[in-house]
């Protein structure tokens, strides 16, 4: 998408500008004036006839030329009447930064649909309104409120909070971050987060896309688009508001699991998106990703002064599941030439305090050839002998001789390290305050690299009998019922190439005992009743049951209790069902979240995937690679391989359940949730068994 008339106008009327120093207007134009911006700069004010040596315009009409871009600073209930003016001279770039609409309630959102109407109408794209402004600091533009031009570099930044972004600006100054472009999208109103992302993925001076965001506008597209974009450039973003308290109540095991920040991190996940945690962790991870080649794979060396350090970072690596780099007997044999006897020459390469500049030169330039080598970290601690700048000035000049591993500094300290650290910043490479966050950032870049790396999405398609389970859908939908029973839900499931238990369902005592001599001994009784979701907990299930006077009181006992407890319940009757013998009980699932679509569960089942919550979740539609990593991803995986002699189940039978499920939710959006709880699965071989299932719908 173009929207080169935001960031690279060569023109730009700036409406409601102010002569008042601290009013918005007056700075946002002192602010392009200060920044150097080369293009024309039209203030809109029809009081003044100049402002900061400018001549003043009454209205956009009055302008000699139609801008490139409009900055609006104009009361809300004036912004309509401006946009109006935009259209009629046919202006296609504007960025609303007054606030006062949707944000405010009923009549503020009445005016945003308003500007926005006049603005589709003409063809023109809006940022805003309740927004920052847009900066570039390589064309000198800074059409925003948000403080000091910063300086060139490869970050682009969007922001859905003003205040944040201008945090984030003052913290980049301070630390000479330099970005490519940095946008605050405010309300979303017309351009919205993906078509930023879209716009400077094409940027070549943009080498990682990083942002805030509140909300995501249309869940499918950006999963589909961020995964494209993921694979040319990284995209390293922060989401709030993951932890709402006021979810919305589901009756299904994966829906009351499932919530927003899961959906979320599924999304991120296949789309390639890195998740940040907080406004330090992005910049570490941005300032590597801009400024660092990718790391060929997770083999870590460290080079430090001191043994401390080393071992945190050992520490740090092992945790984070990377891996300490084994030197080859060339490059022990290199450090043993200039280093001195007590030299720890084996990973980490401890240098010694009394480390001059050229002893660190040295171990990183023989140890950044070693070919079992993929990324450097540098630890220093100020000593007594330590030279700082020397040493920072010496890493830098090896990076650039040799750009070809990353390199990342850890210079521990405060104002004996400041010189170096300055050093360092200037010569980009990557600073770090801890041994910690410096192998989190290696992790990052190398999670990264192994997702770019992953085979190519394939999904699978079953034959399946669609008819079938769309006449037991339109038919429930028709009815009005969003439930359906256990004997449809399995129908469906069959349909989609499940096994079911064989059973029926029985009326009176006679009829359970019939059932259940037909069926052969050992059965399951569970109450039959649309109004009765967990039947468990209303003494609705009975297992284990293995003769007929058995079944005659498991079934008088549940006809008599049952309705005692829930007497609104419409009971239809008991079902009759033969018991699955052996096998581990897990759960498939699916909950329909409203961005992002058919998000997939699995787990260990029965009652334990409420007691233990050891779930995992992943989009739908799900690769045959994915369903085994959903099991994988669970701490209870284990449990199903087989511990102490315990024989494991057939995995590859689980992982084609769920993507049998996925399609069924995939080519079915009508269903809102699922559950196959429990879905026992015996030895590698056998097959496995829909128990018990659960379907909600939705119109």
């Amino acid at each position: 998408m173009n929207l080169e008339g935001f960031f690279n106008p060569q023109s730009v009327a700036i409406v409601g500008a102010s002569r008042q120093k601290g009013k918005v207007g007056y700075e946002i134009l002192a602010n392009m004036l200060e920044a150097g911006y080369r293009g024309k700069i039209f203030p809109v004010n029809p009081k003044a006839d100049e402002i900061e040596g400018l001549e003043c315009y009454k209205d956009i009409e009055s302008l000699p030329e139609t801008p490139d871009l409009v900055v609006i600073i104009i009361p809300a209930k004036f912004v309509a009447g401006v946009m109006k003016q935009c259209a009629k001279v046919k202006a296609k770039s504007v960025i609303i930064i007054t606030a006062g609409f949707r944000e405010v309630g009923k009549d503020g959102m009445t005016l945003e649909n308003e500007v926005i109407r006049i603005a589709r109408q003409a063809g023109i794209r809006v940022i805003g309104p309740n927004c920052l402004g847009v900066i570039v600091p390589g064309n000198k533009l800074n059409a925003s409120f948000g403080g000091d031009l910063p300086a060139s570099g490869g970050i682009a930044y969007l922001s859905q909070s003003g205040a944040l972004l201008a945090a984030i600006l003052d913290t980049a100054n301070a630390n000479g971050i330099g970005f490519s472009t940095l946008v605050s999208i405010g309300n979303k109103a017309d351009v919205d987060e993906l078509d930023i992302i879209e716009a400077v993925a094409e940027d070549g001076d943009t080498k990682v896309i990083a942002g805030y965001l509140e909300s995501i506008t249309d869940g499918n597209t950006f999963v589909r688009e961020a995964e494209r974009i993921s694979y040319i450039k990284p995209i390293l973003l922060m989401k709030s508001g993951g932890t709402e308290a006021g979810a919305v109540a589901a009756s299904s095991h994966t829906g009351s699991l499932a919530g927003s920040e899961v959906a979320y991190e599924s999304a991120f996940e296949r789309s390639g998106i890195i998740r940040c945690n907080s406004i330090k962790q992005q910049f570490d991870y941005a300032q590597a990703f801009a400024n660092q080649p990718l790391p060929a794979g997770a083999r870590v060396a460290v080079i430090t002064n001191a043994g401390g350090p080393g071992i945190m970072a050992a520490d740090a690596i092992e945790r984070e599941g990377l891996t300490f780099a084994k030197l080859n007997e060339g490059t022990i044999q290199k450090l043993a030439e200039k280093m001195p006897a007590a030299a720890n020459l084996l990973n980490p390469i401890d240098v010694l305090g009394d480390a001059l500049a050229d002893r660190y030169e040295y171990a990183l330039d023989v140890v950044i050839d070693d070919n079992n080598v993929d990324a450097v970290l540098v630890l220093l601690t100020p000593q007594a002998m330590t030279e700082s700048a020397k040493t920072a000035e010496a890493i830098v000049r090896i990076t650039r001789q040799k750009p070809t591993k990353p390199v990342f500094a850890c210079f521990l300290g405060a104002a004996k390290v400041r010189e170096g650290v300055d050093i360092l910043r200037q010569g980009n490479v990557p600073l770090y305050d801890s041994p910690e966050s410096a192998v989190d950032t290696i992790e990052a870049m190398v999670h990264y690299v192994q997702w770019r790396s992953r085979p190519r999405r394939v999904v699978k398609l079953f034959g399946v009998n669609r008819r079938k389970v769309e006449n037991i859908v339109e038919r429930h939908l028709r009815q009005g019922i969003l439930d359906i029973g256990e004997a449809e839900s399995k129908d469906i499931l069959e349909a989609y190439g499940f096994v079911t238990p064989k059973g029926a369902i029985a009326t009176t005592a006679d009829q359970a005992a019939n059932i259940a001599q037909q069926l052969g001994y050992p059965v399951v009784l569970k109450i039959w009743s649309p109004d009765i979701l967990h039947k468990s907990d209303v003494g609705g299930v009975k297992v284990g049951i293995s003769s007929e006077q058995e079944v005659r009181d498991a079934f008088d006992l549940m006809m008599y209790r049952i309705p005692r407890k829930k007497p609104d319940a419409h009971i239809l009757g008991v079902l009759v069902q033969e018991m699955c013998r052996k096998g581990k009980e897990v759960i498939l699932g699916m909950h329909r979240d409203p961005h992002f679509g058919p998000l997939m569960m699995f787990g260990m089942g029965g009652i334990m995937v409420e007691v233990l919550k050891d779930v995992s979740f992943y989009l739908a539609p799900l690769t045959a690679q994915e369903a085994k990593q959903m099991l994988i991803s669970t701490k209870t995986y284990k449990i199903l391989q087989g511990v102490r002699g315990d024989e494991g189940v057939d995995i590859e039978r689980i992982a084609e359940g769920l993507q049998r499920l996925s399609q069924l939710v995939t080519e079915f959006p009508q269903i809102k949730e699922m559950d196959i709880n429990p879905y026992v699965v015996g030895s590698p071989g056998t097959t496995p068994i829909a128990v018990d299932a659960r379907i909600s719908l939705e119109k």
